[in-house]
């Protein structure tokens, strides 16, 4: 208990899924945090399931990450509730599309805008709070599609990628201007969240889908939310304090192959 003890952390798409249960996992361990989503109602009802086992941890604003204003907005409710930020988890994300001829360029430009988009005003706009109480740690969901290609995931492949590199240049940013905040990257491979609902199709039922992804992990499962939210504790914490730029495999041995 208390890895993160005076730590107070910025989590979007903190309505489910990894935002959720890195909500929930900080706040075990001694932080505070503020859960951002465009599903205002869902990031409330989390911050109060927080709240019920951990009083006093967890607040919620809404947030539609693409939105620059609304982006200013909410890191000014956070900066107030929590009397600064110094962990900034920049979550929130989609799928979409397929291939490169299959994709039309609205689809490929909306999952940008989310999924990178998000990631550059994050940094953008929390970096002066943090400043003013670092150490702090930016910590964003790329995914192993962001390392490996896939052939029908063009902007999927491409928007994590863009996390990937975009994470390792706030690092250096942060570095050379004497910061104390560091930034490194998360690249999940399946993890059992909601967002498998939606990657159900031709009536294969959710355990069929499971058993089906599990058979590309070497190790034979799917992720768990806590596999992500533990490594999400290491990075918010001071134990990795000598670890930016770098960017952390959470995918059962995919990219060993």
């Amino acid at each position: 208990m208390g890895r993160v003890t005076g730590k107070k952390a910025f989590i979007t798409g903190g309505a489910q899924g990894l935002g959720a249960a890195s909500g929930m996992m900080l706040a075990k361990e001694g932080a505070l945090v503020t859960l951002a989503d465009i599903n205002e109602a869902g990031a409330k009802s989390v911050a109060d399931q927080i709240n019920a086992v951990y009083p006093g941890k967890a607040f919620s604003v809404a947030l539609d990450v693409t939105s620059e204003e609304e982006w200013k907005e909410a890191l000014a409710y956070a900066n107030d509730k929590m009397d600064g930020i110094n962990v900034l988890f920049n979550n929130a994300g989609i799928g979409g599309g397929s291939t490169v001829e299959e994709t039309d360029f609205a689809t490929f430009k909306r999952v940008q805008e989310v999924d990178v988009d998000s990631v550059f005003l994050g940094c953008k706009y929390a970096i002066p709070y943090m400043v003013k109480h670092a150490p702090g740690s930016i910590i964003n969901t790329s995914s192993i599609a962001g390392l490996i290609a896939g052939h029908n995931m063009a902007a999927y492949n491409a928007a994590k990628a863009g996390v990937w590199l975009l994470s390792k240049s706030v690092a250096l940013h942060c570095a050379k201007k004497g910061y104390r905040i560091r930034s490194n990257s998360i690249h999940p491979t399946f993890i059992d969240t909601p967002i498998l609902d939606g990657m159900t199709r031709h009536n294969l039922a959710k355990d069929d889908l499971v058993a089906k992804l599990a058979k590309q992990v070497p190790l034979g499962v799917i992720g768990e939310p806590d596999d992500v939210a533990y490594a999400v504790l290491y990075l918010a914490s001071d134990e990795s304090k000598f670890m930016t730029g770098a960017e952390l495999k959470l995918d059962g041995g995919i990219s060993a192959m």
